[in-house]
């Protein structure tokens, strides 16, 4: 998500916060495409998919460019190098944040999922009753 990380945090400090970021971007996006998704009449299978890669997205697009920009796009110039790294927040832990990106929009869903969508009342309904 391209916004303003100057208030976020270096390490794993920076990771965790966007991370919540993600979990809280998973639960109101399934909010959003299960209520979608009742008045199109898809399955659970689209209504998960979408929410997830719209987190990946919304979330952690910034980082996950970023990530395959410096790993594939061949920079032949020190100083555009330079220039690319100056504008990325903490270039140093950029993969682990992009793991909690992905990691906090797969939990924000399957909270969203389980709250929204009754899932959690069918799960411990049958492991009660099996």
């Amino acid at each position: 998500m391209p916004f303003d990380r100057s208030w976020m945090g270096y390490g794993i400090d920076g990771a965790l916060q966007v991370g919540g970021i993600a979990l809280l971007a998973g639960i109101v996006l399934y909010l959003l495409v299960h209520l979608a998704a009742k008045a199109n009449g898809w399955n659970l299978g689209i209504e998960l998919t979408i929410t997830v890669i719209a987190a990946f997205v919304l979330v952690g697009g910034e980082d996950i460019w970023n990530s395959f920009y410096f790993n594939f796009v061949p920079i032949q110039s020190p100083l555009l190098l330079r220039v690319k790294l100056a504008a990325v927040h903490d270039p140093d832990s950029m993969g682990l944040r992009v793991l909690f990106e992905m990691l906090g929009a797969l939990v924000g869903t399957s909270i969203g999922w389980a709250v929204f969508s009754g899932g959690f009342k069918d799960l411990i309904g049958h492991l009660r009753n099996p």
